[in-house]
Formats: structure tokens, sequence, C-alpha cells
């Protein structure tokens, strides 16, 4: 992945073009960069990132944020009221759980050592 200015994108590379090719992840506007190698790629990907802010501002909106901090968890009964308890007997919200539970898995996932707080 590529990032720049908060905004990351993908690489591909299309066989049937000889081209490496892209687009911006995690927001729902459509944007797309190409290259013929890893320096020009790189260069059209920021050049993407910048004409996207600057067309959004001349249309008077905002530019997505890539990845927000929040999105929707649907877990399942079981799981909602699991949670929702452990929260309750924490004395905290459904929110911390939920992050902390996801915080230890990631950080399992990827062999961090992890803290209990």
């Amino acid at each position: 992945m590529l990032e720049y200015k908060g905004y990351l994108g993908v690489i591909d590379y299309s066989e049937d073009d000889d081209v490496l090719h892209g687009r911006l992840e995690f927001i729902r506007d459509l944007v797309t960069y190409e290259g013929t190698d890893t320096k020009s790629l790189k260069v059209a990907f920021r050049d993407a990132v910048d004409d996207y802010i600057e067309l959004c501002e001349g249309e008077g909106r905002t530019p997505e944020t890539p990845l927000r901090g929040s999105f929707n968890v649907h877990p399942g009964h079981d799981l909602h009221r699991r949670a929702a308890l452990l929260a309750k007997s924490r004395n905290t919200n459904l929110n911390t759980v939920v992050s902390d539970a996801l915080r230890i898995y990631l950080d399992r996932e990827n062999g961090f050592q992890t803290h209990s707080s």
C-alpha cells in the first residue's frame, strides 16, 4: 500500500496493458491512478490525492477521511449481550470493551505483547 496525507492506495498490475494502477482505499469516492513503473506510480498516486482534495474543495465539500475511527459491527445477539454485560460489570461502555478486545486480538495477531489494564 501507498500512503500520502492520510490516504491509502493499493497497487495492482495489469498484464494486458503492462501498467501498474491503483485506487484509493477506504473512501466511497473512486480515485484511481496509474504508472509504468513504481516511481511514476508513486507520483501519480500523490497527484491523485492532491487532485481529489482540490476537486472536493472546488465543489465546496469536505474530502472523505479514510478510516475515520468508527465502524458498525454486527456481532450477533449472543456476543452483543456478553459484551454489554461485561461493560456493565466493569462500569465502562460497550465501545471500550470492543476497542480493547480488538486491540488485544490485533496485537496478538501481529506478535505484539499486550498489557492488561
